[in-house]
């Protein structure tokens, strides 16, 4: 019997999983995570507006892993060692055959005042409902919203939640009738937040701001956020409430190993996710990263389809074959308003952009119920 251990128990682990019981090799599959949980990130967009809670985007694993004969070894990573072979965790060591790093990624959070004075939306669903709290307890004022970059690697940023933050909470705030109490503001280093989506997707994105009467500060980096503004290279934006989401960087645990780094510290992943240098040991997700083309996403989508391209390499080498399988690179998403969505998707050379529609909405929400039926049932 072949040991396949997985680190991590987010979007990546679980597709491994599900590949490997596809594939119908005898394998003793054992997770590694802190708890059985599965986070439903991509809809905590919904918690400040009430359409989700924390409780509707949790769902337990326990099922899942009883079903598909997989062992959880409750506890966290604390080195990898012997060339991926033991896996040190804070209760004991475990050994495998194959080992798949998909803990996911961290915040950055360098920036001066952004733990004290910023909320980071998508820690988990108490952050979610904190903003939910605080917006229902404001009587006014200015609600400021941006989202930065990992200086060493531009790639590693989660753009996309932080815009349909701020138009969903824009929504909310008109259907409560309170719009007129309060100022939006969008604040970004860049002149084209965003750009990993498109030049369509940019300009429809920056049109609907203009629309909604949100104000722009784009081309200035945030320099640090005060209790009631944000300073950046350029100016001072009063703000009440500040939502920012920083750049990401890797799992801390990776400073105990000896795994080779990127620049911007991350797992260094091959074309095949294999980790650079280290046999049969591969990376998929936020962990990793890989090459790839500029728009390359750190999102749930990118995730299963490496961990898809992990599986069938690590199938190869149980078959004494050399592994053969590029992970596909694809962004597929949808930005949401509450009321409708733009849809972007590109794959090589092709870009598809649908323009905000009511489609784009129910679109995201059918795709949240279709994600989670296998987990939940």
């Amino acid at each position: 019997m072949t040991d396949i251990v997985i680190l991590g128990s987010g979007f990546g682990a679980l597709t491994a999983i599900r590949e490997i019981r596809k594939s119908k090799i005898d394998a003793q599959i054992t997770v590694v995570s802190p708890d059985n949980h599965l986070t439903y990130l991509p809809s905590l967009i919904w918690m400040p507006s009430g359409l989700r809670n924390g409780a509707d985007i949790d769902v337990s694993l326990e099922k899942f892993f009883a079903r598909e004969n997989v062992i959880w070894h409750q506890g966290r990573v604390v080195n990898v060692t012997d060339g991926g072979r033991t896996v040190e965790t804070d209760r004991e060591a475990l050994t495998n055959d194959y080992l798949i790093i998909a803990t996911g990624g961290r915040y950055i959070q360098k920036l001066p005042g952004i733990k004290e004075h910023a909320i980071i939306p998508c820690q988990g669903p108490e952050f979610g409902q904190q903003i939910h709290d605080r917006i229902n307890a404001m009587g006014g004022g200015t609600i400021a919203v941006g989202f930065g970059t990992n200086p060493k690697e531009p790639k590693a940023v989660r753009g996309g939640p932080m815009f349909e933050f701020l138009f969903g909470i824009e929504t909310l705030l008109r259907r409560q009738g309170r719009r007129d109490k309060f100022n939006m503001v969008f604040f970004n280093g860049s002149d084209k937040p965003g750009i990993r989506l498109g030049e369509k997707a940019v300009a429809g994105l920056l049109a609907q701001m203009k629309k909604r009467g949100i104000s722009t500060h784009l081309g200035a980096k945030p320099i640090r956020i005060e209790a009631d503004k944000v300073v950046t290279e350029h100016e001072e934006i009063p703000a009440d409430l500040v939502l920012m989401m920083p750049g990401l960087t890797g799992p801390l645990w990776l400073d105990n190993t000896k795994l080779p780094r990127s620049p911007g510290g991350f797992v260094q992943g091959d074309a095949m996710c294999r980790v650079e240098g280290w046999g049969q040991t591969y990376v998929v997700g936020d962990s990793g990263s890989f090459p790839g083309p500029e728009w390359l996403a750190k999102q749930a989508h990118q995730a299963d389809l490496q961990a898809e391209a992990a599986v069938a390499n690590i199938l190869d080498e149980i078959k004494g074959k050399a592994p053969s399988h590029k992970f596909k690179a694809e962004l597929v998403c949808i930005v949401d308003t509450l009321e409708a969505g733009i849809l972007v998707y590109r794959r090589g050379n092709r870009t598809f952009f649908m323009p905000f529609s009511i489609f784009g909405h129910w679109a995201k929400r059918l795709f949240e119920r279709y994600y989670l039926k296998s987990y939940r049932h």
